[in-house]
């Protein structure tokens, strides 16, 4: 086998701790949740894993360890996560929570946020390069696979995780929404959780 089974099997609870971790992702599903409801949602969580997925093949192809290296490119990562999640505050404080349908996101554009929030969050690339080679074993070979294979790992329980995040979100805003006035505070809710986390990635230190 390309991974020993039993480092397999090692790898996967330090997986699911890690997703069990309160961080930017649960946070994003989180805030998703409120502002749109459970369905987008769990696409935002897909758009998440696919992103770490996407992370994972970057660090087996070398890529993520030359971004890492490069202060301007991993700047401009930083920079661009930032000004989406400031994007995505001020959409939810104009549109207000979960409404009407004229409010949620379709799953699609959730799964596009999702995806891009992750892709543009240089933290995860030095997560990626600090945590998965540990278990990747250069003499079995392959080294792409087994950097994919981790990263399916990590990517399928966190979209279980802050997918079950984002639905419990969700049927907490669902219940508040008939009322305008929790609507409002619901929009302003989720656009806090967004701008906490922009700030956040803003403050991010290279280390």
């Amino acid at each position: 086998m390309i991974v020993d089974p039993l480092v397999l099997l090692a790898f996967i609870p330090a997986a699911l701790a890690l997703n069990l971790t309160p961080g930017a992702d649960m946070m994003f599903c989180l805030g998703q949740g409120l502002r749109s409801g459970a369905r987008p949602a769990l696409a935002a969580s897909a758009g998440i894993s696919v992103g770490a997925f996407f992370h994972a093949g970057l660090a087996g192809l070398g890529l993520s360890a030359l971004i890492a290296a490069m202060p301007g490119a991993f700047d401009v990562i930083r920079w661009a996560g930032v000004a989406y999640l400031l994007f995505l505050a001020w959409q939810s404080l104009r549109q207000g929570a979960l409404s009407s349908s004229a409010t949620a996101a379709p799953a699609l554009r959730a799964f596009r946020e999702g995806l891009l929030v992750n892709l543009t969050n240089p933290k995860v690339i030095l997560f990626v390069l600090a945590f998965v080679p540990q278990f990747v074993d250069p003499a079995r070979g392959a080294l792409l696979l087994q950097f994919l294979i981790f990263g399916a790992v990590l990517a399928l329980g966190g979209f279980v995780i802050n997918g079950l995040v984002g639905v419990f979100a969700g049927g907490i805003g669902r219940k508040l929404t008939g009322s305008p006035v929790f609507a409002r505070w619901l929009g302003r809710v989720s656009a806090g959780i967004f701008a906490g986390l922009a700030v956040r990635l803003a403050l991010l230190e290279r280390v």
